[in-house]
Order: C-alpha cells, then structure tokens, then sequence
C-alpha cells in the first residue's frame, strides 16, 4: 500500500500530469483539497472509490484515513493544489507516514506561478534584465516568516517577486516594495490562473492598490512585482544566436572563427 502525494496543478483539470492522473484512476482512496482542487478530478476515481474532502480535517483526521487505508491494504492518492515543493503542507503529513512505516510518493504537478506566466503570455526571466524568480509569501497565522526571509531583502536584489498567499496585504506589499522598485515598477496579479474564472490586472507600485480596489478578488492570487514585467526592447538571449556555438549545434565552422 502506498500514499501518493500528487499535485493536481493550478486549477484547470487537464493541467495535471499523466502520472497523476493515471493513479487518480487506480487509487481506490482518494483524499483531495476540497477548498482548492478541481472537483473534475474526481471523475477519474474508480467506481466505488472513497472520495474523502481534507479541506475540514485535521491532520489528525488525514492520519487516521492514511492508517484505515493501510490496514485495508488499499492504495491512496492525496490530491493537492499545484505543485508539492513549496507550502504544499506534505511534509507533516510525510513525516507520521515514516513514523507508521506507510510507504509514501511523491508527484510534482504545475505550479500556479507557472500557469501565471502562461496567462500573462510570458517568460518571467529576461535576458539583462531578470534572472532571478523569487517565490515568497509574507508573515501569516499558518507560517510566520524567518528572520531573515523579509521583502525588503530580497527587493534588494531587484529580481522578479511572486509573492503568494498575500493579496489581503496589497497595501502592505506596495509601502515596503515601494522604495526598492519605484513606483513606476510593473505589477500583475494574476487570481486562478487557468481556471473559468482567472483574472489579471496589471498596473504599477503607483496605482495597483486603485485598480485592485475597482476589481477585488479573494484568495489563490499571486502579485508579481518586477521591471521585467514590462520588457519590450531588452536583448535577445545568446541561446539562438547565429554566431553562439554550442555543445549541440553541430557548426564546426563557428569553431574557426
């Protein structure tokens, strides 16, 4: 019997690997985020299956499915929102799992702040400009942040912020990004991307917290903040570059030159 921890992507139900959707159709347990995963995906559960929502649950509770599971040697597909790396909350679950002795996997899946990117219709790094994505979040009653894990450090560095978890903090974010980017620095919030309902609004340090407040959304937003963002003219990348030779371009004659 094995747990399988699967991330179920950013919202849209054909954004989820082959993996995981292959073993959402053999697990006979599935526990799923009701708060958060597509309920579409649970159309792939075997007939029969046991479709349990963790959204009320303790872990505790979550515990006491994994064990009841076990005894009855039926394999398990815990569904999770986007991918498992970051603020996926496996690892408390990981940890009791090893404790019992369950065998436990895990199934990466599409990050929202790739389905971001996708919406807004492009790459988050610019040659000469960013090279640096930051994924953060700010102090909040699930996790406070470390010490040293703060916006205004990591604005230092002038790279790409996606701060997640934190559109109740719009303002917040504005006054402490503020004097590090500029108020004429792009912002977009992307709210569920992917889904029927996604929603962009773009805007600056300037006037987003304007243009929010004309078109509010709750929740599952991500704020990138970035001059990158607003990046017509920069270089192209050396990559495709008719004179760059590279281990699989195969132009002996740059070689020469």
């Amino acid at each position: 019997m094995t747990v399988y921890f699967i991330g179920a992507g950013p919202g849209a139900p054909d954004l989820i690997t082959l993996r995981g959707k292959t073993l959402i159709e053999r697990c006979p347990v599935c526990l799923y985020a009701g708060s958060i995963v597509p309920k579409d995906m649970l159309e792939w559960c075997p007939k029969n299956a046991t479709i349990i929502d963790s959204a009320p649950m303790s872990l505790d509770e979550i515990e006491a499915a994994f064990v009841e599971a076990y005894k009855a040697g039926k394999d398990v597909a815990r569904l999770h929102s986007g991918d498992l790396a970051m603020w996926s909350a496996v690892n408390e679950q990981i940890r009791r799992l090893r404790r019992l002795g369950i065998a436990y996997e895990m199934v990466p899946g599409v990050p929202a702040i790739a389905a971001a990117a996708a919406s807004l219709g492009q790459e988050l790094t610019v040659p000469g400009e960013s090279q640096s994505l930051i994924l953060t979040r700010i102090n909040g009653r699930a996790s406070p942040m470390p010490s040293g894990e703060t916006l205004e450090n990591f604005a230092e560095s002038g790279a790409m912020l996606a701060i997640h978890l934190a559109i109740h903090a719009l303002s917040e974010i504005v006054a402490r990004l503020a004097p590090f980017y500029g108020a004429d620095c792009p912002v977009r919030i992307v709210a569920h991307a992917s889904r029927p309902e996604e929603k962009i609004i773009n805007g600056t340090l300037a006037d987003i917290e304007h243009r929010f407040a004309a078109d509010p959304v709750e929740r599952t937003a991500i704020i990138l903040v970035g001059h990158a963002l607003g990046s017509e003219n920069h270089r192209e990348s050396a990559l495709y570059d008719a004179a760059y030779q590279r281990r699989f371009r195969g132009r002996p004659e740059l070689d020469r030159q």
